[in-house]
């Protein structure tokens, strides 16, 4: 494995798109109860205040770098990783894998009825998927018991959760030694996307980094969220200076 190099606190694995979906297959296949994030800058940045959630970042067993921020800052800071791994694009990737190994998966979050219209949209992309299981994201704390059971009785090889960060991902953590799965992944609304609830950007868009501000001109409600990026690179750029003044200062 290339190495994970770490970004204001929060480990990132140094793959590419092809490597991440390699790494995947084998972590459920050797590593039952794995689990895989995908950091971007907005998700780095709410870990510095959020002990929980650096923590949950960092016990993953994959951690793509899910952004061009978190790009653009490994390699200000000097180990760069060398491609954005959109964690949409993982998901697909994943799901043509399970259907060419015949592996189950399981779609979990969204409202009530989304992750069903995902998982046909997912078979008519990939006819021989075996979609073993779904349910929506809305429950409550007493009904998680039999979220959980639900999942466990299925056993699929890969859970895709769209709970939304930072919700998944804390979600993953604290429930990962109670599920019987392969890898499971938060997905953010990548299952309202693949279900058609939600367009993403044109491809040209996603090429020239600018996904983030597609979704803030179609989602304004977005724009608090999105003042996490100027934090982000600011503090990017002090580590980077501060790593530059310590080795300029040693003898």
């Amino acid at each position: 494995m290339p190495g994970r190099i770490e970004v204001l606190g929060v480990g990132v694995d140094r793959l590419t798109r092809r490597q991440a979906v390699a790494r995947a297959v084998e972590l459920a296949a050797s590593r039952p109860g794995s689990f895989a994030v995908t950091p971007n800058a907005e998700l780095v940045w709410a870990a510095q205040n959020d002990g929980e959630l650096r923590l949950a970042l960092n016990r993953a067993d994959l951690a793509v770098a899910d952004g061009a921020g978190v790009v653009w800052a490994s390699r200000l800071l000097g180990t760069a990783v060398p491609e954005r791994v959109a964690g949409y694009d993982l998901m697909l990737d994943l799901l043509a894998e399970a259907s060419r190994r015949e592996l189950g998966v399981y779609l979990l979050g969204g409202r009530p009825g989304v992750a069903e219209f995902a998982a046909s949209e997912a078979r008519r992309r990939f006819p021989a998927l075996g979609v073993v299981g779904c349910g929506h994201g809305y429950f409550s704390p007493a009904e998680e018991p039999e979220v959980l059971a639900n999942v466990n009785l299925a056993r699929p090889a890969f859970l895709f959760l769209g709970m939304g960060a930072p919700r998944q991902e804390k979600w993953l953590a604290r429930n990962l030694p109670r599920l019987e799965v392969g890898l499971a992944m938060g997905v953010g609304g990548g299952l309202d996307v693949l279900a058609g609830q939600v367009a993403r950007a044109p491809s040209w868009v996603i090429r020239v980094n600018l996904e983030w501000l597609y979704r803030l001109v179609r989602e304004p409600v977005r724009l608090r969220r999105q003042m996490a990026l100027p934090a982000f690179a600011l503090a990017v750029l002090r580590r980077r200076l501060t790593e530059v003044v310590r080795r300029n200062s040693l003898p």
